[in-house]
């Protein structure tokens, strides 16, 4: 028998209906088990000796509108082991519910707030999911960072007693899918890992520059100036050996998509339709230009 130990949380957002699950366990790969969310649905955890069934067939009863009370009752009642479990449940209204079973290994609880529930089991003790509550609960920001916050929070607290092993973050919207077609905002895990979360955070960085369309208030205009360094960096990057001057033209836009391909750099530049581009990019682009000239230097000396 496997148990799955580890701490969780399942949350709405209040601001844009984003659901989520965020979890990290002594565990291998525990992000293809306690993790489950549908746009408009709502999320689960489910852990402890995990009942796989009770993501896709609890997510099929959030779906219907059935309250999250009311589907974790439905999961447990039809359940010959549900004191083996513990589940956490968010539906898309907000209201949340989470079960501790009786036979969960100790410290096993949760905590049930507004638009929110957390739960673990194996823990050092309460002031686990007690930390986890009152971070997330008092962070700003996207859902995806309060939930890592909460992570940080759990395991600092003392967290799975155990030790660490994998971590796990999955926030649905939607249309909110590379593509814009699904509703998998966010999908990010660290199957075996020394220390995951902050090894999730870092990934979760990696996706908000990658995955993540660059925020307008960072846009900048393409003036000459700029258009010029551009056709610079993509000459030494080798994806330009046309004339240096002028305004930003066909040529140099459709050379900059083809190395944005490259290093895949497509969500971030979309603002280019509008003669802008976010100054992250930029930064990145100029890394590529030194890196670009270091190496020559490197294999001429």
């Amino acid at each position: 028998m496997r148990i799955v130990a580890t701490f969780s949380i399942v949350a709405r957002d209040p601001q844009n209906g984003d659901l989520g699950v965020a979890v990290q366990s002594k565990f291998l790969a525990v992000g293809s088990i306690v993790p489950w969310a549908q746009a408009g649905a709502g999320a689960i955890a489910t852990q402890a000796l995990a009942n796989i069934r009770y993501g896709p067939d609890g997510l099929a009863l959030l779906a219907q509108g059935l309250p999250a009370n009311d589907v974790l009752s439905q999961l447990i009642d039809g359940d010959p082991e549900a004191e083996h479990r513990q589940i956490g449940i968010v539906d898309a209204e907000g209201r949340a519910a989470a079960f501790t079973g009786s036979a969960c290994l100790t410290w096993a609880g949760h905590i049930v707030g507004e638009g929110f529930a957390v739960q673990g089991n194996i823990l050092e003790g309460p002031e686990v999911v007690r930390a986890m509550a009152k971070v997330f609960q008092s962070t700003t920001g996207e859902l995806a960072e309060r939930l890592v916050a909460a992570l940080s929070a759990g395991q600092a607290a003392g967290g799975d007693r155990r030790g660490r092993q994998s971590a796990a973050l999955y926030v649905v919207r939607a249309g909110g899918s590379y593509g814009g077609n699904y509703d998998r905002y966010i999908d990010l895990r660290v199957d075996d890992h020394a220390d995951p979360i902050v090894e999730l955070g870092r990934l979760l960085q990696l996706h908000r520059f990658y995955l993540t369309p660059p925020d307008p208030a960072t846009l900048v205009e393409i003036d000459e100036a700029l258009a010029r360094e551009f056709r610079s960096i993509l000459r030494d990057v080798g994806y330009y050996d046309g004339p240096m001057e002028g305004s930003f033209d066909e040529v140099t836009r459709a050379a900059l998509l083809t190395y944005g391909g490259i290093e895949n750099l497509e969500v971030r530049l979309t603002a280019l339709d509008q003669n802008r581009i976010d100054r992250a990019t930029l930064e990145f682009l100029r890394r590529k230009q030194a890196d670009a000239r270091a190496a020559r230097q490197s294999e001429g000396s």
